[in-house]
């Protein structure tokens, strides 16, 4: 029995099906089943409840589970503006809310009447509700799609026929519905599998595609993001004479930077590349790495939320005398492996991850030389932090194990070893967080 189709003083008459009813059902069983657009669905739903029940206003509020909402855009009555106006209400709640929580027709002879009707839409938008007729959407997996709700009954109160009718439409129009609901979305993640493949394709294109070989130096260098855009960006640019050309070209000074913002994903990727553009345009105006970093970091605390930072070591190598002048904004472990004393040494932060604490004062630089057979090692965190199905991580110490055992071979070689230690340290999962590494190695 519908819920409301007692209520005393009320009388439902029994008339018969309007003789022209079952070839109107057909047809809008036929439009319903010719159209996956959305849209076209829910416009052919409501024109069709409206019509058939001799009705003024009819409206379909689709079912949100992950909220328990109902919500509707498309209804009669409603704003006609380009984006229109998007109605949420708690599934609970209402009239709409009864035959979605209850799973039954609900027929309201006299809305105002009914204290689950909610009478401020009506104050709000001048409009008198009279009767309502609320028929729950089922799919045919027995799950609740959403609510049809139609007003106002030109003849007066929703008959019995009129029930019988709106379910007749609501069993087509929960499956067209639900399909259409299915086809948007599979839509939506192409789309946006598109967009993503489009960014990470950007963001490998601002990576070096050849490195810089100067005599007497090796260098290695690549980035592996955790899904199809990282957090992690770097860059080995070449300079002589303090301007930067091109890889092929004789250089004096190389300048590192290995940037790692928090997360990974889009908003990281934008953020590590900010880093890398901001980089290149200090070198372009001859500006020291000091100097870089701090205006790198004056300008994330601007743009970034609370909350989200980006580390960095920006280093600076003359490629003669093997002299390096670096920055550790929060970047580490930063590894130097002397080959002479066969000892690593961690270098120090020399200022806090960029983005946190705006500073008018450039920070201190660590400077060091390097010798024959000396290497520099950064890594992100995405290798040290990498998990064992024990839950053990890698970190430091078998890094430089790693390195150790290999200190006479190509970082190269180095680079392709850590990547092939991360897939058996991790039995094949995919990686957790993003992976950078930057090798560099003086050979004379």
């Amino acid at each position: 029995m519908a819920a409301g189709a007692n209520i005393p003083g009320t009388r439902h008459q029994a008339d018969t099906l309007p003789p022209d009813a079952v070839e109107k059902l057909i047809a809008v069983s036929r439009r319903l089943a010719e159209t996956a657009d959305l849209a076209m669905v829910l416009a052919t739903v409501i024109d069709a409840l409206r019509d058939l029940l001799e009705a003024d206003r009819a409206s379909v509020f689709e079912y949100d589970p992950a909220s328990n909402e109902l919500f509707t855009h498309v209804a009669h009555g409603l704003s006609d503006k380009d984006r229109p106006e998007v109605i949420r209400i708690p599934a609970s709640r209402g009239i709409a809310g009864a035959a979605a929580t209850e799973r039954v027709l609900v027929n309201i002879p006299d809305a105002y009447a009914d204290s689950r009707f909610n009478r401020e839409v009506d104050r709000r938008t001048g409009y008198r509700t009279h009767s309502i007729l609320a028929i729950p959407l089922m799919d045919h997996e027995g799950r609740l799609v959403g609510v049809a709700q139609v007003l106002n009954r030109r003849g007066g109160a929703f008959r019995a026929i009129d029930e019988q009718l709106a379910a007749g439409i609501a069993a087509h129009a929960a499956v067209a519905i639900r399909r259409g609901r299915l086809i948007e979305d599979r839509l939506a993640r192409e789309r946006m599998e598109r967009d993503l493949m489009a960014a990470r394709s950007i963001q490998q294109s601002t990576f070096p595609t050849a490195l810089p070989s100067p005599a007497n130096w090796q260098i290695a260098a690549a980035g592996e993001p955790a899904e199809q855009c990282g957090g992690d960006a770097f860059d080995v640019v070449p300079l002589r004479s303090g301007h930067i050309v091109a890889p092929e070209e004789a250089a004096d000074e190389l300048v590192v930077l290995i940037a790692d913002a928090t997360g990974h994903g889009i908003g990281s990727a934008l953020s590590a590349m900010q880093s890398r553009a901001m980089l290149r345009l200090g070198l372009r105006l001859g500006q020291p790495i000091e100097r870089i970093a701090s205006e790198t970091n004056r300008q994330l605390c601007q743009d970034l939320p609370m909350g989200r930072f980006v580390t960095g070591w920006f280093a600076r190598v003359h490629l003669a005398t093997g002299r390096v002048a670096c920055i550790a904004a929060g970047q580490g472990p930063i590894l130097l492996y002397r080959r002479d004393a066969d000892a690593f040494t961690t270098l120090p932060t020399d200022m806090p991850p960029m983005g946190v604490l705006a500073d008018d004062v450039p920070p201190e630089r660590t400077e060091f030389t390097m010798q024959p057979g000396d290497l520099l090692v950064a890594l992100t965190d995405g290798y040290f932090e990498s998990e064992s199905p024990a839950g053990d991580q890698w970190q430091q110490e078998r890094c430089e194990a790693l390195i150790r055992s290999m200190r006479d071979a190509s970082p190269e070689a180095m680079l392709q070893a850590c990547n092939a230690v991360m897939q058996d340290w991790c039995k094949g999962a995919p990686a957790a967080d993003d992976r950078t590494a930057v090798i560099l190695k003086r050979l004379a």
